[in-house]
């Protein structure tokens, strides 16, 4: 376990219950680091408390935690997040941009995509990790103590797929927003770094499924047939768990990594090794 005593960390998009930002989130402060829960203001799935609940178990593992609901992709809203995290803790150390728009609409050809599917994938993906970046890097170099920014891309940031365009641009653009970033902020000792899972098994491989199934197929019969498809496919024999995700995390959050920045770092059982 990585030490991460007296380091405060924000995790975006960290309220779902099987999502990677939740996994991120309890590994971060299982090694020490108080944490700042962000989603968006939205009701929880059934059964589920969302990014409070995350609070609560963060809380019960004995280390400090709040909420700060806000849209990303929202620059008034971002700064006064952090603000809020400032006024909080005092100070950020972490920043996990994890927050990503919703797979639906945009699961299409390019002939039969909207401008707008377009543009909400781009503004929450690309834009939202930008204006992060942007509110957390100025604090950072203010404070003069460093930092490390993980931007959570994905395999298709590095090799598109039919019916991902959108998808696949947006993440493309976090890997070369995380190679400049990178070059800008290492004087001032603050790593950039992204993670690039491949699927992982969460509520958003259910929502990936539901776009792509085949007419007639149920969600539940494409999603059992993705993940045997894909698990068969896979080097390692099986999709991944946020907790696959949320290890690279603590260590690239971590003094282990001081010389690791502007790196995209696959994270997929060997299914694509580049």
């Amino acid at each position: 376990m990585y030490d991460l005593n007296g380091k405060v960390a924000l995790i975006t998009g960290a309220g779902g219950q099987l999502g990677i930002g939740r996994a991120i989130a309890i590994r971060l402060a299982q090694a020490g680091a108080d944490i700042a829960v962000n989603d968006i203001a939205t009701a929880p799935a059934p059964g589920w408390g969302g990014a409070a609940q995350v609070v609560r178990e963060i809380q019960d593992i004995g280390r400090q935690a709040i909420t700060v609901l806000a849209d990303v992709s929202d620059a008034l809203q971002v700064d006064e997040m952090v603000d809020r995290i400032l006024d909080h803790f005092g100070h950020i150390d972490i920043l996990v941009n994890n927050a990503g728009s919703l797979p639906g609409k945009d699961r299409v050809p390019v002939v039969d995509l909207e401008e707008e599917v377009w543009d909400r994938v781009q503004r929450v993906n690309s834009k939202g990790t930008f204006l992060c970046c942007r509110a957390v890097a100025r604090k950072m170099i203010g404070r003069n103590q460093g930092g490390k920014i993980i931007n959570i891309s994905s395999t298709k940031g590095k090799q598109g797929a039919a019916r991902h365009a959108a998808y696949a641009a947006s993440k493309f653009a976090v890997i070369g927003f995380t190679q400049s970033l990178s070059e800008e902020l290492a004087p001032h000792q603050i790593n950039v770094n992204a993670i690039c899972p491949g699927l992982v098994a969460s509520e958003r491989m259910r929502q990936i499924a539901d776009a792509l199934k085949p007419e007639g197929e149920s969600t539940d019969a494409h999603l059992e047939h993705m993940v045997q498809q894909s698990s068969a496919e896979i080097p390692l024999g099986r999709v991944g768990e946020g907790d696959d995700i949320a290890r690279t995390a603590a260590f690239l959050a971590s003094a282990e990594s001081d010389y690791i920045t502007g790196q995209a770092i696959s994270v997929n059982g060997g299914a694509q090794m580049s």
